[in-house]
């Protein structure tokens, strides 16, 4: 855990109850003396410094030592993913926050299952926890769209991820991309999405969806 989360970060002292104090006193041997890293979701720029001076059967007790901003900056990159099934988005959704993706809008495409609902508070939770563990200082933005048509109307420089001949190579300064859900795009969404440049990548194999979007997504931002 590179820092943690505490509503009241930015206090003289914080007492640290829960599940934080226990990952801190019986995973990671915090003691007396030891620096911690705190930041605040309302003012997430700012990274707090804290002495542990308490450790008590129930709380950690900590003491202000120093604040910074300190920005961890990264290239941003808007994913429109066609909807899936919710639990294969849960297990690539960390792994995307640590590869840098800033906002994942989620489309009812014609070959997405309908009775997916997405639970963008847990969603978030699941960003908050990779943040603190990989040390990004940038929430990730989630909405959702209707179909393709309204998304590529409000957004037509997206590229599109799709069986072509165009490879992607070498680095690239996409700001968006729509990738398919499971069997791809039908052929109404192909014809609207003819105008746009697509690509794929150099790889004989066909992905998973969720695959496609972590693949995607490190090509262009690592």
């Amino acid at each position: 855990m590179i820092y943690f989360f505490d509503e009241n970060a930015g206090a003289y002292t914080l007492k640290i109850k829960g599940e934080v104090y226990k990952y801190l006193v019986k995973v990671r041997r915090q003691t007396k003396g030891d620096l911690l890293s705190v930041r605040n979701k309302k003012s997430i720029e700012t990274l707090y410094s804290y002495k542990v001076i308490a450790i008590e059967p129930r709380y950690l007790e900590l003491q202000l030592v120093s604040s910074k901003v300190k920005i961890v900056s990264t290239k941003e990159l808007h994913i429109a993913w066609c909807v899936i099934d919710s639990k294969s988005i849960e297990k690539v959704l960390a792994s995307l926050c640590e590869i840098g993706v800033s906002r994942i809008s989620f489309i009812g495409c014609d070959r997405s299952q309908k009775n997916f609902k997405q639970d963008f508070k847990r969603y978030e939770r699941i960003v908050e926890a990779s943040m603190q563990q990989s040390g990004r200082t940038s929430l990730m933005a989630f909405d959702t769209y209707k179909d393709i048509a309204s998304f590529i109307k409000e957004f037509p420089d997206t590229k599109v991820f799709d069986f072509t001949e165009n490879i992607l190579r070498g680095e690239s300064n996409f700001q968006r991309v729509l990738i398919g859900c499971e069997g791809g795009f039908s052929p109404v969404e192909k014809e609207l999405l003819s105008s746009q440049e697509i690509f794929r990548l150099d790889s004989p194999m066909v992905l998973r969806s969720e695959s496609a979007v972590v693949a995607v997504a490190s090509k262009i931002l690592l």
